[in-house]
């Protein structure tokens, strides 16, 4: 027999034992709890009488619960499609616009056992042509200088003489290349003194429309830090926009210096820029893991309330706007609208839902009321109406995940585009939610009821808005009585070690403020929420091991560094599997009990370990410790594993 599902394992002796602990709180003047006492029988009685309860709610069986969990509302969560971004390369500077349109199909390449991970931009990208302008410089507490005139003349020094922090170089282009990749043909001479050639404290940045200057992502620097000719590849945002500085209009860019890292040299002289050239080279532009489905014929209406129409492609992806279904009737058509649920659907709405995981469209149902009448939720399509979804977005689960460089084949043609590329990971995929797991969830839908009170409630809101995140935790702001912190771990793509990068563990900035915006909805009055990612403790874990014999030392080393990224990993790793636990303390003995699972380690030989904290992003290790703790807001962060493995 298949198991029956166990709703509630209290049993006869339980219910007794809770009653009589009751009975001492509210009762304490009851001392009397022999066997024979009159109360002692009538507390019997009634936990018989729930105890038989309890045994036919247990026989209930599942077809039966999962039709309580449709009557509250609970459906099954459709996968979540991963997203990234992809950067379309140009095969040389063109003097027109490069147009590449949405839904372009970008992939992965397809090999002997996989078949390839097909990604769409999101949006139209256009690839803006450009050209040097303008030269300035602007030294701290002083407006900018145009220098344009100087260039081929000796040039100019683009900071001060002795330079501070806050001295900056500035590029103005012809106009504004939003969302372009930008190739700055440096002339510089040898004047920037005292540097470090590899790591110069520079950051360059470009004007947004509403935010300021806003760093750019730098492809490459082959100027060595302003000191001999090069190009330099930055990624403008795409909030780019043309300005007005020093009293010249264009797409302003500047290279700011910033405070030096710790061991990081800095400029002692200026360094002095001869000429500059400028010209646009690639874009990039958003993607999702999923096929858009355009103009599909769902079916024909028969005239009657709450049909039913499966799509063809399932499960669907949920969209960034809401889909639109158009209804053939007597040769004009009548335009639909979606809404998540039919409650505040009058008799004349247009409205159908989509069933996301099941891939159905659906129409309003007539539901008849008390007095006998029948109340309509939605319009229902005319008898024989051509139904015909206009678009709607198929795909997901966690395949999308795929790591930075993957994504490298063009699947739809675009003139003078030579290679595509995504310089990060997608993340955010997940699959779609399993029957166990709608189980779970309905006793803690019911107790919410929308409402985010405790902080299970938080955790369980924030997973059904948004699927792509992989873990989130709910923990009080520190010093605020009314303080909530919610953190979020998004589904990442980790290498065959399981190194994990640690930018692609920011979840994105969309996912946070979908987060955000409905836990405000749905919060008490008073309560403060932050919306963020955890905050991360970076960790190296330095192993001295030797190997058994028979066993290669070097597959023993890869193995080891698996164990130690397995056992640190957020969403996988912890002591059972489901990502290392928040605020967990780190401590030695455990890189040994993984160890000892490896079969190519001898653990009857020493085996060193040695756990150091490292510093964020610069991975300056401090002192050994056999213990690290962890505030609650924390996760562990592997970085860069140390494994020797000896015969």
């Amino acid at each position: 027999m298949l198991p029956a599902p166990n709703l509630d394992d209290r049993h006869f002796q339980d219910l007794v034992d809770d009653a009589k602990r009751l009975v001492q709180q509210r009762c304490p003047t009851w001392t009397d709890h022999n066997v024979s006492d009159p109360g002692v029988t009538l507390i019997e009685a009634f936990a018989q009488m729930v105890d038989q309860l309890i045994y036919r709610l247990n026989r209930v069986p599942d077809l039966h619960y999962i039709k309580f969990l449709e009557l509250i509302g609970v459906e099954l969560r459709p996968p979540a499609a991963a997203r990234g971004e992809v950067t379309f390369w140009l095969s040389a500077p063109q003097p027109q616009v490069v147009v590449v349109r949405a839904e372009t199909q970008v992939s992965t390449p397809r090999t002997d056992i996989h078949e390839p991970i097909v990604f769409c931009t999101s949006r139209e990208l256009q690839i803006l042509p450009c050209s040097f302008a303008h030269a300035a410089s602007q030294t701290v507490d002083s407006p900018p200088t145009d220098h344009t005139p100087t260039l081929g003349r000796g040039g100019f020094r683009c900071f001060s003489a002795s330079p501070q922090v806050g001295d900056a170089l500035l590029i103005g282009l012809s106009d504004a290349v939003p969302s372009c990749a930008v190739v700055l043909r440096m002339d510089c001479t040898v004047s920037g003194r005292g540097v470090d050639p590899r790591r110069p404290p520079v950051i360059w940045e470009a004007m947004t429309r509403d935010r300021g200057w806003q760093p750019c992502d730098i492809e490459r620097d082959e100027t060595g830090g302003l000191n001999k000719p090069g190009d330099v590849v930055l990624h403008v945002p795409d909030d780019h926009q043309a300005s007005l500085i020093a009293q010249e209009r264009g797409g302003w860019l500047r290279c700011r210096l910033i405070t030096p890292l710790p061991g990081q040299p800095t400029y002692s002289a200026s360094p002095t820029v001869l000429g500059v050239s400028a010209f646009t080279i690639g874009g990039t532009v958003p993607t999702v893991h999923a096929e858009v489905i355009r103009s599909e014929v769902i079916g024909r209406s028969d005239g009657t309330p709450g049909q039913h129409f499966e799509l063809q492609r399932r499960p669907v992806v949920t969209s960034d706007s809401p889909a639109r279904l158009t209804a053939l009737v007597d040769n004009q058509e009548q335009s639909w609208q979606q809404v998540s649920h039919f409650a505040l659907s009058g008799p004349n709405d247009r409205h159908f839902r989509i069933d996301e995981y099941a891939g159905e469209v659906q129409f309003g149902p007539s539901v008849r009321s008390p007095n006998g009448t029948l109340v309509a939720y939605g319009a229902v399509p005319p008898a024989g109406a051509v139904l015909r979804l206009e678009a709607y977005r198929t795909g997901g689960g966690q395949i999308g995940n795929v790591a930075r460089g993957q994504v490298r084949v063009l699947k739809t043609s675009v003139p003078y585009v030579a290679r595509v590329e995504n310089r990060a990971p997608a993340i955010g995929g997940a699959e779609a939610e399993t029957l166990a797991d709608a189980k779970a969830r309905g006793p803690l839908l019911l107790r919410s009821r929308g409402r985010a009170v405790t902080s299970e409630d938080f955790e369980q809101l924030a997973h059904d808005v948004a699927p792509d995140a992989a873990r989130v935790k709910c923990v009080s702001e520190p010093g605020q009585a009314a303080g909530v912190r919610l953190l979020v771990v998004p589904h990442v793509a980790s290498d065959d070690v399981g190194r994990i990068q640690i930018e692609d563990l920011n979840p994105p900035t969309a996912t946070l403020e979908r987060i955000s915006n409905s836990l405000d909805r749905q919060r008490l009055v008073g309560t403060r929420l932050l919306v963020q990612p955890p905050d991360y403790v970076w960790v190296t874990a330095v192993v001295n091991l030797r190997s058994r014999p028979q066993y290669d030392p070097g597959e023993v080393r890869t193995e080891v560094l698996r164990a130690l990224y397995q056992l640190y990993h957020p969403l996988y790793g912890g002591p059972d599997g489901t990502g290392w636990p928040f605020g967990r303390s780190i401590q030695s003995h455990e890189v040994h009990a993984a160890l000892a699972r490896i079969p190519g380690v001898d653990m009857s030989r020493e085996v060193k370990v040695q756990i150091f904290p490292a510093e964020p992003y610069t991975g300056q290790r401090g002192a050994a410790v056999t213990r690290l703790d962890l505030p609650e807001t924390a996760l562990v962060y592997s970085y860069e594993h140390q494994v020797r493995v000896t015969k």
